[in-house]
């Protein structure tokens, strides 16, 4: 649990060796961070409440939360998939610039358009969507813990093989199918048409995700499960909230 926290968030952890003895596991808490995020933006949506304050500051927070306790990670992937996808290169030249520490134009524009659109969504939150928001985070990294043990890797090198060379793939995907059919039924029970929706939203981005991976990339990388949690959250949120009635 030290190593993925550590990894995938910045709240501090007990310094642990970062082995393989210690990582072949740590997938399986990855959704836990999500947890956290949800937790933070419940917290922060009723401190707002209870204060009075306006619908956007109460979103400019909430749009920032998951920046600020992940420090980007996903988003860093988002803007290097983005780069990458808008270069309509040959997939060798897409995994050079996925790597390539410079910041294009495009990720720029992606960026703006993608936090202009989250704080648009989230500033029509109110305090029902909150549950099914923040059962979100844990969602998407349930399914991205998923995609690290089951899909091909277009490479044999990164943090994301690293970690999935690591993993006992076996029972790392089991827990991941227990995480999301918990998750599933567990918001579908509390608001069955939007859980439902919530739930579909985020299994077809993930199905967008692998194809894209495949036809683009030759598999995934770490920059590309980043995009992933990123745009499987703002689809969730936008269903979310698009749907409430």
């Amino acid at each position: 649990m030290a190593v993925a926290f550590a990894m995938y968030s910045k709240i501090p952890m007990p310094r642990v060796t970062w082995n393989k003895e210690n990582m072949k596991y740590c997938l399986c808490f990855f959704p836990l961070i999500g947890a956290a995020i949800g937790i933070a933006d419940g917290l922060w949506f009723r401190l707002c409440s209870l204060l009075q304050w306006s619908d956007l500051l109460r979103a400019s927070v909430l749009t920032v939360l998951p920046l600020i306790i992940t420090g980007g990670i996903h988003m860093d992937g988002f803007l290097d998939t983005s780069d990458a996808l808008a270069s309509w290169q040959p997939a060798q030249e897409k995994l050079r610039i996925l790597s390539d520490s410079h910041v294009g134009a495009f990720a720029v524009i992606s960026a703006g358009g993608y936090l202009t659109l989250s704080l648009g969504i989230l500033s029509q939150s109110r305090s029902n969507d909150m549950i099914l928001i923040g059962a979100g985070f844990m969602l998407s990294r349930a399914w991205s813990g998923l995609g690290v043990v089951t899909l091909k890797k277009a490479k044999t090198s990164g943090l994301l093989h690293t970690f999935s060379d690591a993993a006992v793939n076996a029972r790392v995907r089991t827990v991941m199918i227990i995480y999301i059919a918990a998750i599933s039924a567990g918001i579908i029970l509390l608001d069955p048409f939007r859980g439902l929706a919530e739930s579909v939203v985020c299994a077809l981005v993930f199905l967008y995700y692998r194809f894209m991976a495949y036809h683009k990339f030759g598999g995934i990388t770490g920059d590309l499960a980043g995009f992933y949690v990123q745009i499987s959250e703002l689809a969730m949120a936008a269903a979310v909230i698009l749907l409430s009635p």
